[in-house]
């Protein structure tokens, strides 16, 4: 491709972007999902949180099924945010169904107390689809409530398995395909990748 030819594609693409740029008009908070088998669910939900931080946002976390506040987790300290997990940890390891469906309720209560506060921007339910695929929650309700959320608040849920009727009423979804992960070859989580 010439300079020349490039220039002219590119002043194309701008011309076309700049129209849909001007064409969306509407702001409203967002349903946002990260979804999929692949690694990063998580992380891209902090690095949205570490954003709407620095816009000055009051945000909150609910962190179903992981147990206590991770490394990096640990280090996000704000008077903007509150930080909830409920989790007791990987579900192959607690094996209680019973304990999970009461950390995944306690966990709700939590959300509907963060859905009530009129000041809140931005909220994120860690691994609330693992929740909803395994019945901890009744995915109508869930479905339901962030239907109906406030119009100017953003709610990131992450997991694997994300319902469809969640996809359908999400503006935004990502599902992360893994592609290769070193833990298929005996390599160990890591420090500062996985945790």
């Amino acid at each position: 491709m010439t300079d020349e030819s490039h220039e002219t594609k590119m002043k194309a693409l701008q011309k076309n972007m700049r129209g849909k740029i001007a064409a969306a008009r509407r702001r409203k908070g967002l349903i946002v999902v990260h979804t999929g088998n692949g690694k990063g669910k998580t992380s891209a939900a902090l690095g949205m949180l570490l954003r709407a931080l620095g816009h000055g946002f009051k945000c909150a976390v609910v962190q179903f099924i992981k147990a206590g506040r991770g490394t990096a987790e640990s280090r996000l300290k704000s008077p903007l945010l509150q930080w909830n997990s409920v989790g007791q940890g990987f579900t192959w390891d607690t094996q209680s169904r019973e304990k999970d469906t009461r950390c995944a309720r306690e966990g709700w209560a939590l959300v509907q107390r963060h859905l009530a506060d009129p000041e809140l921007r931005f909220l994120l339910l860690d691994e609330l689809n693992i929740v909803l695929s395994y019945g901890y929650l009744s995915a109508d309700e869930v479905i339901e409530t962030l239907r109906n959320k406030r119009e100017d608040l953003h709610v990131v849920v992450t997991g694997r398995g994300a319902p469809a009727a969640l996809i359908d009423i999400a503006d935004l979804v990502t599902e992360m395909k893994e592609i290769k992960h070193p833990f298929k070859e005996g390599i160990r989580a890591q420090a500062g990748i996985e945790f």
